[in-house]
């Protein structure tokens, strides 16, 4: 299948969860994420329609936003897990930062004259390793970004832990997203569902979807 073919049919399965759930397709956000991919393929993509593409690798990311720096409505999203002193470089390219798991890569990112999207990411797993603030940091980290200068709350992000039914899973994150819109009304995003498992997400409210090899294909050889 071509880049094009891949796109349109994981399109169609988003447009069909979202219409059994009850939504449409205008809800969702596709992201494709381009790691280990040549910023070629996110031209192309750009060139289909995209305008949301995510990275997890700094100085990947970095490379391919300078080359395609024309593309100025381009937005790069980071899901990568982020170091405080990383975090300022990342802010120079990336209009979203989805993996905010602590309250100093926050304060890394306020600024009076920048404004940063991001999303506060859960960690569902008990394994402290993984990305993620535990789900009972949420509402003091919420808390936290509301103060800080130069900084819009989406959302929440979350990854479905392997061997882990996915839509219960995802229920979990729609009760959390819920418990901090108590405090921030308007950070009502929720950015889950990869290529195994975003029409689950999409059944429980996910808005932004980061889909990878669904949409992207293998990574090159070597990658």
């Amino acid at each position: 299948m071509t880049l094009e073919q891949r796109l349109s049919e994981v399109t169609a399965r988003a447009a069909a969860a979202a219409t059994r759930a009850g939504r449409t397709l205008d809800e969702l956000t596709i992201i494709p994420v381009t790691k280990f991919h040549p910023a070629s393929l996110v031209r192309e993509l750009y060139e289909l329609g995209i305008r949301d593409v995510a990275e997890n690798r700094h100085q990947e990311a970095r490379e391919k936003a300078l080359e395609l720096a024309d593309l100025t409505d381009l937005r790069w999203n980071f899901v990568g897990q982020l170091q405080g002193k990383k975090a300022r470089q990342v802010r120079s390219y990336a209009r979203i930062i989805q993996s905010i798991d602590r309250a100093s890569l926050i304060d890394s990112l306020s600024s009076d004259d920048t404004d940063t999207s991001i999303f506060l990411q859960v960690n569902l797993t008990d394994d402290p390793a993984r990305g993620g603030a535990a789900a009972d940091q949420l509402e003091e980290l919420t808390e936290h970004a509301l103060r800080a200068q130069g900084i819009r709350l989406e959302g929440l992000m979350a990854v479905a832990p392997l061997g882990v039914d996915p839509g219960a899973a995802f229920a979990r994150v729609r009760q959390l997203s819920e418990r901090i819109r108590r405090i921030a009304p308007t950070a009502s995003s929720i950015s889950a569902g990869m290529s195994a498992d975003f029409e689950s997400a999409i059944a429980e409210g996910a808005t932004h979807l980061r889909i990878g090899t669904a949409i992207t294909g293998n990574r090159p050889t070597g990658g």
